[in-house]
């Protein structure tokens, strides 16, 4: 029997999507890459593939399971099975480097950003930037983790020398400029099979760490607080959104960015496990997991 075959490693993110295929009687099984093996000699299971591996899969003991993902996608494509957020996905999920020279390719801009392994060359990239305030933040991360906003490089080498420092999993900091939001809000637009779905306005003014997804939720705050669903965007900038993720062959996203004080758009993430705020969509009556699991039993019944 053919199924959607979910790749994760992360059951609290899952349940969800599961949640709704059910509702719709998609047939799915899970794959749960948190450890396992592949064996590339065989050929895959009868179905279609989602990758929905997450880069802050090590903030859950998961160190490896980005890097399994990626051997695994590869030996499904190497098959041709239909994949969606196959191995180009995995790579940028990894990466905000790549991430940020992906965005530039295809005309989007970001904010001035250094990469460095090392605290001298942290301190280097940061002297080099020369912008205050600035941010230093993980190459490889998720949720936000590691992001700080600092004033000056006194600042900056008492936090690298402190007891505090957190480096990324994968060695490289990320020193970027600062753009301050013009209503200190982020916005995280949503992207269903390579179309817009809906944005999301999220209050930053409490810092960095700004996953939607139910779990993440931190003490009494109301997520409606926080999370506040748009259903439109100027149509330039979806376009040029939409054809950044055809460029990179990834169906489900979102691309994080902000508004400055001029009213330009700076993208600084892109999510390609992205998840969604039940409370915020209940207010706006769109359902991101139920049009993604109406996509992909529609892909599914395709084949």
């Amino acid at each position: 029997m053919k199924k959607i075959y979910v790749i994760h490693e992360n059951n609290d993110w899952t349940r969800h999507l599961t949640a709704q295929l059910d509702e719709i009687n998609a047939p799915y099984a899970l794959w749960d890459l948190s450890d396992g093996m592949i064996d590339i000699q065989a050929e895959p299971p009868e179905g279609i593939f989602y990758n929905r591996m997450s880069a802050s899969s090590h903030t859950r003991g998961h160190r490896y399971a980005p890097e399994l993902t990626d051997n695994l996608l590869t030996w499904l494509e190497s098959r041709d099975a239909v994949v969606f957020n196959g191995t180009k996905a995995i790579e940028l999920e990894v990466s905000k480097l790549k991430q940020h020279l992906a965005l530039q390719k295809n005309g989007i801009q970001t904010p001035e950003t250094y990469g460095a392994v090392g605290k001298e060359q942290i301190l280097k990239a940061a002297e080099k930037l020369n912008q205050f305030p600035f941010i230093i933040k993980h190459n490889r991360a998720g949720k936000g983790l590691g992001v700080r906003l600092l004033n000056s490089i006194a600042e900056l080498k008492a936090y690298v020398y402190g007891l505090g420092f957190e480096d990324s999993i994968d060695g490289i900091s990320l020193i970027q400029e600062y753009i301050k939001p013009a209503d200190g809000t982020i916005v995280r637009s949503e992207f269903i099979g390579g179309k817009f779905f809906y944005a999301v306005k999220v209050d930053s003014s409490d810092g960095f760490e700004l996953c939607p997804a139910d779990s993440c939720q931190i003490g009494d705050i109301p997520a409606t607080n926080k999370f506040t669903i748009i259903d439109s965007l100027p149509s330039e900038q979806v376009d040029l959104y939409e054809q950044f993720l055809k460029e990179q062959e990834i169906d489900v996203a979102a691309i994080e960015f902000i508004f400055d004080a001029n009213g330009e758009a700076y993208a600084y993430d892109v999510n390609t496990n992205t998840n969604y705020n039940a409370d915020a969509e209940k207010i706006a009556e769109k359902y991101a997991m139920l049009k993604l699991a109406n996509f992909l039993k529609a892909e599914l019944e395709k084949r």
